[in-house]
């Protein structure tokens, strides 16, 4: 046996360790080989999954754009508010977005349904706390899709008046005759009676005036009804009526009507009874006010 001086092996020994190192330089290609081969399956699949993920992305942003432009057409021939039409066309394009990351993130074993359900629980809260809010914005939406009136309207809406000078997604704002600015929750415009002063293009203007019993009747009609029949901007080709609509405990209520442009209809009325008093007074026929008469007996 001859001893290895340096190691202190023999040369036996040292054949030996020479073919285990031999071995393990031939096994260690092949160890890196079949672990690569069995990742082969698991990479395959998740190159499937990417490109399903991938192409589902694709195609639902692209849907969504396309039902983003056919509803913004839509819209447009609809004459939609601006403010509505850009919040409906931002929420369909995110919920079809939405919707499309739920189904590519189930391509990677995600539950879209425990998502849905967290992101269900969490608007719950949410609308809980923000209640009266979410319920202005509903009745934005309403007013913006039934137009019960629109911006240069005069409204009256319970105490408050005044022109439309904004309507956004949660308050309307009004201008007021003397020039104060209102501001109205639309959840109170939505369910409350509401009256559009503008919205016909003309408006029926009636006068009423009471006289005393000792004037003269017919001449009192005669002057009422001249007196609109008369005047520019009343509409003639609509007629003009006169009647006695009371008699009452100490005059005759005397009304008559005409029809005017909505834009005319107070300078009208003003107009007419001043006209009117001044007819009266120049034709001698008594405008009664309230009196007591007392009689007393011997």
């Amino acid at each position: 046996m001859i001893w290895n001086e340096a190691a202190g092996l023999t040369e036996e020994t040292m054949e030996l360790v020479q073919e285990v190192q031999q071995d393990l330089e031939q096994l260690k290609p092949n160890v890196i080989l079949d672990t690569m081969k069995s990742w082969i399956p698991g990479l395959m699949t998740l190159g499937y999954r990417l490109l399903m993920a991938a192409l589902i992305l694709i195609i639902g942003f692209r849907i969504a754009k396309v039902v983003r432009k056919m509803l913004g057409k839509t819209f447009t021939r609809m004459e939609m508010e601006v403010s509505l039409k850009k919040f409906l066309l931002s929420a369909v394009y995110v919920c079809i977005c939405g919707l499309t990351v739920f189904a590519a993130a189930d391509k990677f074993g995600f539950n879209s349904a425990s998502i849905i359900a967290i992101l269900g629980s969490a608007g719950l809260a949410l609308s809980l706390s923000l209640q009266n809010i979410l319920g202005n914005f509903a009745g934005g939406v309403t007013l913006l899709i039934l137009k019960p009136f629109k911006i240069g309207d005069y409204i009256i809406c319970g105490s408050e008046e005044g022109t439309v000078s904004a309507i956004g997604l949660v308050y309307t704002t009004l201008n007021t005759m003397d020039n104060r600015q209102v501001i109205l929750p639309n959840g109170s415009l939505s369910n409350n009676n509401l009256t559009n002063v503008t919205a016909q293009k003309r408006r029926r203007l009636e006068i009423k005036v009471g006289i005393s019993y000792d004037s003269d009747l017919k001449k009192a009609k005669e002057i009422l009804g001249q007196l609109f029949e008369s005047h520019p901007l009343i509409i003639q080709g609509e007629g003009v009526l006169v009647f006695v609509d009371s008699l009452g405990d100490s005059s005759v209520l005397l009304g008559a009507r005409g029809w005017t442009a909505t834009e005319d209809y107070w300078n009208v009325k003003w107009e007419l009874t001043e006209k009117l008093k001044l007819a009266y007074d120049e034709a001698g026929i008594e405008i009664p006010y309230k009196q007591i008469d007392i009689h007393q007996k011997n």
